[in-house]
């Protein structure tokens, strides 16, 4: 039977694509819009044809496409609709081709039950791959190449040895999804693509939007698994590697360290465009400290062209060493002012800054008065969003005990949104706290010996200069110590002004007006 025309294959060119009417399932697992699915693959037909001397990727039929993380099918589509169009001079009959296509270079791995039908009904134009409706006529079983069966996870104690997916969370009945992805659920990713799908598979082209987290403890930690798909891909040996993540890994992220290392350090990743605001990538889901896909080229390694996008304004691309710091600065027109910074080889202002729970209180603590007694401490603490201060004996602080007698100058943890709105205030109004007193995890604190020295570092602390360095490494809402690496001490000697410290640093009245077109003024006021 022949196919008498290509209308199946021109979904994008109605109104609207279907793919672009699905609601998400959750903030974990977002679909990808077909527009953002197919500005990923120009990417990647753009780094094809720079290796292969213009050469179409679309042309080729021997390139190998694998999905590992399929949702709605999006990526498979896309590629097959290329496909079909690029093969056509070299295939002229439109059944046959569209059977090679399917068969032998588009495969997928669907992350639950109901993605794997939503994929098939999508790339095949029907739930079974060998249903009478399917337009690939060649298949023998109902998945065809898109893959889904039921993986358990492997329990180690109360977690997944895998993903670390807490037992009592997802240790469920068969009815119920447990979300053990097949993908990253193995110690030998070759040896179980193999059993997938048959013979020795190896894929020229790894692209997907993987699942981004695991809820945990009840679902008050989410434990990112992004990362196991990238490495897993990796262990793969493609020609290339193209994935939507979440650029929390840039600076932060619970368990990230060594993969954001890794990814810093590995100079095959040639392309790299990140979205600050996920919003405007996947509308009404919100990921905090937004979303960035990459290109990863198995055969080129250098400086990577990064391009930040934020609504119209289009920043890049710029060539860059991804490891020139322990995280990765997002905007290269901070480099310049960073630089400057870091020259002078000052001490970090962190020396000076308390860690979390510095006086062993987590944020919900309540053993404290309300009403002072006699020996008592003054103990800051916030309360469904409002400051306040409570009482405790001074023999009931068993951690830091020495810093009690010392004036400081309270910061919230919990600031803006990480640069989800420019101008950004960054960071939380300071409080300046007499000696004695105490704090909960709401706060860090930088301590000093006088009041003085606290009016200092509290005039220096609300400075766009200061505010503007920890933007560098606050990708989200909290700061944490670290988030402070960049700010450079002072002497508490003065009343700070940005005035002062852009002559001190040396910044030039371009990079001035640059700080602040991005950080909003702040008062200086106590509280």
């Amino acid at each position: 039977m022949t196919i008498p025309t290509q209308a199946k294959f021109t979904l994008r060119g109605r109104n609207p694509d279907v793919l672009s009417c699905i609601a998400n399932l959750s903030n974990d697992e977002v679909f990808t819009p077909p527009e953002f699915a197919a500005r990923m693959l120009d990417t990647l037909a753009q780094a094809w044809a720079e290796d292969h001397g213009g050469a179409n990727l679309w042309a080729d039929p021997t390139v190998r496409f694998l999905d590992p993380c399929t949702k709605s099918g999006v990526f498979l589509r896309e590629i097959t609709r290329r496909l079909v169009e690029g093969l056509a001079e070299q295939m002229p009959d439109l059944q046959k081709r569209v059977d090679h296509i399917l068969t032998r270079q588009v495969f997928g791995i669907g992350i639950t039950r109901l993605t794997a039908l939503l994929a098939r009904r999508s790339v095949y134009c029907s739930k079974y791959a060998n249903g009478p409706h399917s337009i690939a006529k060649s298949f023998t079983t109902e998945a065809g190449n898109i893959w889904f069966e039921r993986v358990e996870h492997t329990w180690e104690g109360t977690k997944c040895r895998y993903c670390d997916a807490p037992r009592t969370f997802f240790d469920r009945d068969e009815a119920l999804e447990n979300y053990a992805y097949a993908f990253i659920h193995t110690d030998d990713i070759k040896t179980r693509i193999s059993e997938i799908f048959g013979g020795d598979m190896r894929f020229d082209v790894i692209i997907g939007n993987p699942p981004y987290q695991m809820a945990s403890d009840g679902g008050t930690r989410d434990i990112p698994i992004y990362q196991h798909f990238v490495e897993q891909a990796k262990k793969l040996d493609p020609k290339y590697l193209v994935m939507v993540i979440p650029s929390r890994w840039m600076a932060s992220g619970l368990g990230l360290s060594e993969f954001r290392q890794t990814m810093l350090a590995d100079r095959r990743i040639r392309e790299l465009v990140d979205f600050p605001v996920a919003t405007e990538v996947f509308p009404g889901v919100e990921v905090k400290g937004g979303v960035c896909y990459f290109l990863w080229n198995a055969a080129r390694e250098g400086d990577c062209n990064v391009t930040t996008v934020r609504g119209e304004e289009v920043i890049g691309p710029v060539q860059r060493d991804l490891s020139e710091f322990d995280v990765f600065v997002r905007d290269s027109r901070a480099l310049p002012i960073l630089r400057k910074v870091i020259e002078r080889g000052e001490s970090s202002i962190n020396t000076i800054l308390a860690r979390d729970k510095e006086f062993g209180w987590t944020s919900n603590f309540k053993g404290f008065n309300d009403k002072e007694r006699p020996g008592d401490v003054p103990l800051y603490y916030i309360r469904s969003g409002k400051r306040n201060v409570g009482y405790i004996g001074r023999d009931e602080v068993t951690k830091s005990a020495h810093l009690i007698d010392t004036w400081k100058l309270l910061v919230p943890q919990a600031g803006s949104d990480g640069g989800q709105r420019i101008p950004d205030s960054v960071l939380g109004k300071p409080l300046i706290a007499p000696s004695p007193s105490v704090c909960t995890q709401s706060f860090l604190f930088f301590s000093v010996a006088s009041e003085r020295e606290a009016q200092s570092v509290q005039s220096y602390y609300t400075t766009r200069f200061f505010r503007f360095l920890v933007s560098l490494r606050k990708i989200t809402q909290h700061a944490t110590h670290a988030t402070y690496q960049w700010v450079p001490i002072q002497t508490w000697d003065r009343t700070w002004t940005d005035e002062m410290l852009y002559e001190k640093y040396g910044i030039t009245p371009e990079e001035q007006a640059f700080i602040e077109s991005m950080i909003r003024p702040m008062d200086g006021g106590n509280g």
